[in-house]
């Protein structure tokens, strides 16, 4: 089974920026918000995916992701999944031997910047860039299945 085990942290100013490349688009929408199953759909690029995540324990939770025909993927964007969308631009950045990814979400979501960091261990330690503000990894409300039911400009 495969395992996903990330922090997440709100981003403070834009320090960040200077060490970002271009980041990548992406648009992205939820089949299924349960609380004990998500079913996303996420276009990146030319590239389609569809991805299964279960229930959050900690900072851990299985993940199962494809890749799946773009025309598939956007006819199911564009068709099946709740609204509003997510979308968001993705910036990659090296910190102290892991990548952080930085979401700066657009849309309903203005404003919100979050950074992700994938473990190998939920207790791993690890150093914190300047630029990362409080951790929200326990705080559902910045799930971005939740950010769809309760958009961030609605906060």
């Amino acid at each position: 089974m495969a395992t996903e085990i990330e922090r997440k942290f709100r981003v403070e100013g834009e320090a960040w920026r200077q060490h970002a490349g271009a980041g990548k688009i992406y648009r992205q929408g939820y089949l299924s918000t349960d609380a004990e199953r998500t079913v996303r759909v996420r276009v990146v690029g030319s590239q389609g995916y569809v991805t299964m995540k279960g229930k959050t324990v900690g900072a851990r939770r299985a993940e199962f992701e494809y890749a799946i025909p773009l025309d598939d993927a956007t006819a199911m964007l564009d068709g099946l999944c709740l609204r509003p969308l997510i979308e968001k631009t993705r910036y990659r950045l090296p910190y102290a031997g892991l990548t952080w990814e930085i979401d700066e979400f657009s849309g309903e979501n203005q404003g919100l910047i979050i950074a992700e960091v994938e473990l190998l261990d939920e207790h791993q330690r690890i150093q914190v860039p300047d630029w990362v503000g409080d951790e929200v990894t326990h705080d559902a409300r910045y799930f971005n299945a939740n950010l769809v039911m309760h958009p961030f400009s609605q906060w």
